[in-house]
């Protein structure tokens, strides 16, 4: 997570000290409860609950930097029979540096199922987005804003120019599962839309997301609540131009209450608990920071809330996924 920091902290850098400004790129915010953010992580996700769901999921990256990011999401989706498929809506609202720079972000969401034998499912799923991106002039310093001794006193005669971009995404995934096992693919940002603030090109960079899981019962089969206790092993590989991502981890259950633990690149430990029943899913997760950072950042809070609604029973053609909630 520093490489988004570091991009961010650089534009405003550039901004604010030579009054010019080129390409940056900044990679895009990352929710460490990526199967409580489903439509976020993979557009194939949509509709995969059959019933519908909403989700609500918050993040606070570094709250003891001045510069921190809060991420937040909101979406829903659901199974539609009229189109043979799942689809979905998610709003994003992402901010950095304390609103210097704004993200908001709607996207709709299409997913089509197929069954490849009795025992494997595919699903393909389809995105496209609408962004808008702001950049506060007035929270920016340069240096013709300084005294050498009393600090910045001046006004900046530096000319404000553009601060905002907006433009159309587009993002596709693959996701495949049987009763136990599940893994999917990502690509956002097929397109490359352009996210310049100021003058220039400055091309989103393609992220490309891969993930893997299982689901071990850790319950007497032959009971109805044999899928109340289990261990579920997953991994997430994720690349964004030069950011690179690997989480290794666990989920533990038992009854209704979820723990996990996972360990991100040389960067973090993430710890977290959760509660789920047949209606809500409540997380929280605390990402500890190992690096140079430790001490600074004050780690990362992240919480989650999802709702699964009930609807009217019908005959299922496909399974539902087997995979965490959190």
């Amino acid at each position: 997570m520093l490489n988004r920091f570091v991009v961010i902290t650089t534009l405003l850098t550039v901004l604010g000290s030579f009054g010019f400004y080129e390409e940056a790129r900044a990679q895009d915010p990352q929710f460490t409860q990526f199967y409580a953010n489903p439509l976020y992580l993979n557009p194939a996700f949509a509709g995969a609950a059959r019933c519908p769901r909403v989700i609500l999921n918050y993040r606070n990256q570094w709250p003891g930097l001045s510069g921190t990011f809060v991420s937040t999401t909101a979406s829903y989706d659901q199974y539609v029979r009229g189109v043979n498929g799942g689809v979905g809506i998610q709003v994003l609202n992402d901010q950095a540096g304390e609103g210097t720079i704004q993200s908001n972000t709607i996207s709709g969401f299409y997913a089509y199922e197929v069954a490849l034998s009795r025992e494997f499912n595919l699903r393909a799923g389809f995105q496209a987005s609408y962004f808008q991106r702001s950049l506060d002039y007035s929270k920016l310093t340069f240096g013709d804003m300084i005294d050498a001794r009393k600090g910045f006193i001046y006004p900046t005669n530096d000319e404000q120019r553009g601060g905002k971009a907006s433009n159309a995404d587009f993002s596709a995934g693959l996701l495949g599962y049987s009763k136990n096992l599940y893994m999917g693919i990502a690509v956002h940002h097929i397109t490359e839309p352009n996210e310049s603030l100021i003058i220039g090109e400055s091309p989103a960079p393609r992220k490309f997301t891969a993930h893997v899981g299982g689901k071990i019962s850790l319950s007497d089969s032959r009971y109805r609540k044999s899928t109340t206790s289990f261990i579920s092993p997953n991994i997430l590989y994720m690349s964004q131009a030069d950011f690179k991502q690997l989480l290794v981890g666990l989920y533990i259950a038992k009854g209704p209450i979820v723990g996990g633990l996972w360990y991100r690149n040389k960067d973090s430990f993430i710890a977290l608990i959760g509660v789920q029943t047949d209606l809500i899913r409540f997380g929280y997760s605390y990402d500890i920071t190992v690096s140079r950072l430790t001490t600074a950042t004050a780690g990362s809070h992240e919480l989650s809330l999802s709702l699964q609604f009930d609807c009217r029973p019908r005959k299922r053609k496909f399974r539902t996924i087997s995979c965490p909630s959190f």
